[in-house]
């Protein structure tokens, strides 16, 4: 079967998937790479990327070009988001990427990082539901799509969006006017109150209405952020993407675990094996991103995905491609190749 890529370059971390299609809007993953490059380093103050960023970017994306080359990959699509959307030099970095890698990256809207991630968590959504609130926080923003799924069959997802936002903020840019390492409850209480601000300015928040209420009403995250308070909810000792993906967290569960974070100190997250140095400085800031929606659009319970815009991209990639088609045609030909004894 042919081979999909997908690469993500994000604020805070660089990541690729490679798959190959399976059954219909299905795929196995065959080679995956991802490393926390933090792109967005500074940039809230200066504008800028850093050259001590992009160097650690670049050095990431040319690993992700060698897999490229060793494998005969059909389609694939490579995309940059909050970071190089916002820099200043961030098509200067991108066409030095080209330069040194040979990967040419593509910077996409937020409008389209969100239909992405909803298409890469659509198959995670509870199909009883009568709506559901879909989030990522990223790095250097957060994308909140409000979903009515009363009429909802399992297909198209973004179909049944009826209100989205992009809050520019992330766990970068919020640990870094804030502070990740010592943080005190006041300043914990100010990053919340600072991501409420910004949701306060998204005019459609209220757009569900009673189907908010409902008791199947959910929240479905994805983001190194829930998924690593999955982790912790769980007890590993170490991250484990099979334990943690699809997985139902209750909203006092949540609550608890956030409230040991705070009650942590630096070391005590760094000593954290789901957590460790890269994000040690980071998940306090993303605790207080996932309050603020958790206020906003209270829920029993929130789903965790382990997925996002890598997985919306190749879903959009094979059925563009008639991918599954092809699959099924072939399958069809096994079969029928079988049924005569060959």
């Amino acid at each position: 079967m042919p081979l999909y890529a997908a690469l993500d370059l994000g604020t805070n971390n660089c990541r690729l998937l490679v798959a190959t299609p399976t059954k219909p809007g299905r795929f196995r993953v065959t080679d995956s790479f991802s490393r926390i490059v933090r792109l967005g380093e500074g940039l809230a103050a200066h504008g800028r990327l850093s050259d001590a960023a992009m160097t650690r970017a670049i050095d990431a994306l040319a690993i992700c070009a060698g897999k490229l080359r060793q494998r005969p990959v059909r389609r694939m699509r490579l995309i940059a988001t909050e970071a190089c959307r916002a820099a200043d030099n961030g098509a200067v970095f991108l066409a030095r990427v080209r330069e040194r890698t040979g990967l040419k990256l593509e910077i996409v809207s937020r409008e389209t990082e969100a239909k992405l991630a909803v298409a890469g968590c659509a198959p995670l959504v509870a199909r009883n539901a009568p709506a559901a609130v879909l989030f990522d926080i990223g790095g250097g923003s957060t994308e909140i799509i409000l979903c009515d799924l009363r009429e909802w069959r399992g297909r198209r997802l973004d179909q049944h969006v009826v209100a989205w936002t992009s809050l520019p903020v992330g766990v970068v840019t919020l640990a870094e006017r804030f502070g990740g390492r010592d943080v005190t409850p006041a300043i914990y209480q100010g990053m919340v109150d600072h991501c409420l601000n910004l949701i306060a300015g998204f005019e459609q928040r209220g757009a569900l209405g009673e189907l908010a209420e409902h008791s199947d009403f959910h929240l479905l995250g994805t983001s190194g952020t829930v998924t690593t308070l999955a982790g912790l909810q769980l007890g590993l000792e170490r991250y484990d993407r099979r334990q943690v993906d699809g997985l139902w967290v209750d909203d006092a569960d949540i609550e608890a675990v956030t409230a040991g974070l705070r009650a942590s100190s630096f070391a005590d997250r760094v000593a954290n094996a789901c957590i460790g140095p890269d994000r040690a400085d980071l998940v306090l800031a993303g605790c207080a991103v996932l309050d603020a929606i958790r206020l906003t659009w209270p829920a029993t319970r929130l789903r965790v995905a382990d997925r996002g815009l890598r997985e919306g991209v190749l879903m959009h990639l094979m059925g563009a491609d008639g991918a599954w088609r092809r699959a099924r045609q072939q399958a069809q030909a096994y079969s029928a190749g079988n049924g005569r004894g060959e």
